[in-house]
């Protein structure tokens, strides 16, 4: 799948607000600073159409984009760290659960791992979440380009072998790099498959 065309529509913090949801979506969330506005123009070939900052937090808005025409794509605020106040931070992901919990055209969630770091308990909680709560999600690592191939083995391996002690299954996940380009393609495979999926 090509991507061609995208634009941003809106940004809000009320699920109820969102774009008519007719089309097929896939929203993108990950612990502050952890690239998702980087793979998301990487995703787009675009440079700007997410914006990207060297201070977490950027992202405090639900924001979303038209890609071909054809489906959503939704930046989500990160979790985690942000130099923000606690109520902010606590009303900001507030809406984010809701939009999560009540989306009914949300095909998949993208949640983003750095996998430069270790297994955090934020993240594995927000799985939990997830899993509970029925929202379908896939693991999008990311930055593979700091790590050398048998780092990103072993650090794959640590969640794989983490998760599976409690899971039945290792969620489907792919390996990813903003810069090298790496993983774009099979993402936009995934969400190709999903979208004739949702139009069937």
């Amino acid at each position: 799948m090509e991507i061609n065309k995208s634009n941003f529509l809106c940004s809000n913090s009320d699920w109820k607000k969102c774009p008519k949801p007719n089309l097929p979506e896939y929203a993108f969330i990950g612990r502050s600073n952890v690239g998702k506005s980087s793979l998301i123009n990487a995703l787009t070939n675009s440079k700007k159409l997410a914006k990207t900052s060297g201070k977490p937090g950027k992202t405090q808005l639900i924001n979303h984009f038209l890609i071909n025409n054809n489906f959503y794509l939704a930046d989500l605020p990160g979790y985690g760290y942000a130099k923000i106040s606690k109520k902010i931070r606590e009303e900001f992901q507030s809406f984010t659960l809701k939009y999560l919990e009540n989306r009914e055209n949300l095909v998949c969630l993208f949640m983003l791992i750095d996998l430069r770091v270790p297994p955090q308990k934020i993240d594995l909680e927000f799985m939990e979440y997830c899993a509970v709560k029925k929202i379908p999600f896939v693991i999008c690592f990311t930055k593979a380009d700091k790590l050398k191939k048998v780092e990103i083995e072993e650090n794959t391996n640590n969640y794989k072998n983490l998760l599976l002690k409690e899971w039945e299954f290792f969620p489907v996940n792919f390996t990813t790099s903003s810069t090298k380009k790496t993983g774009l393609e099979d993402i936009k495979g995934f969400i190709n498959e999903h979208n004739i999926l949702f139009k069937s």
